[in-house]
């Protein structure tokens, strides 16, 4: 049995800021020693933080670093309710190398825009590369919600939020019509 580092042990949740926070619209900065402590146990505690606030997905600027890290986590709940289950991913330094000519609109929302949903078009398939947190290369190919996620979670390393990305502000709607929708 392993036994987990105390980092891992004292990982505390970490606040998110919320749309006007002027992190959000940085361009994160590459990570350069992927085993370095702090950013161990910054994955840590983006974990915590996304499983605690219930999310899919997760970027270190989200909570304040202005770093290329994010945290894709599919998984069937409340908001997304047909989402792939897969394990918590903590993806370093992510790049898209290629994309489908096909997009789809969906629905998303943002744990730093609360109350809000939008109609967003995302490629359907694109393949990834990025370093594992142990600084290992991965090249995967993502489809549908998990390219989704993965793609709203990149651009939150550009400084983009979903709302650039909605195509008109018809395809806003709060969350509680968004619920009423899904039911």
């Amino acid at each position: 049995m392993l036994i987990p580092s105390l980092d891992k042990i004292f990982a505390k949740k970490l606040t998110i800021h919320q749309l006007g926070n002027p992190a959000l619209r940085e361009v994160a900065q590459s990570i350069t020693n992927v085993r370095d402590r702090e950013i161990q146990k910054l994955i840590d505690e983006m974990l915590l933080t996304l499983k605690e606030s219930k999310g899919v997905g997760l970027a270190a600027p989200q909570v304040g670093r202005s770093l290329q890290l994010i945290i894709v986590a599919s998984h069937p709940n409340e908001r997304y309710p047909n989402a792939p289950q897969m394990e918590p991913t903590a993806m370093i330094n992510p790049k898209i190398i290629s994309y489908s000519i096909e997009t789809e609109k969906g629905w998303e929302g943002c744990l730093s825009v609360p109350m809000i949903r939008g109609l967003v078009p995302r490629y359907r398939e694109i393949e990834v590369e990025y370093l594992d947190r142990q600084g290992d290369l991965q090249v995967t190919k993502l489809t549908d919600f998990v390219a989704r996620i993965f793609q709203h979670e990149y651009d939150h390393l550009e400084g983009k939020v979903f709302l650039d990305r909605v195509e008109t502000n018809l395809d806003l709607i709060t969350e509680a019509e968004y619920h009423k929708l899904n039911k």
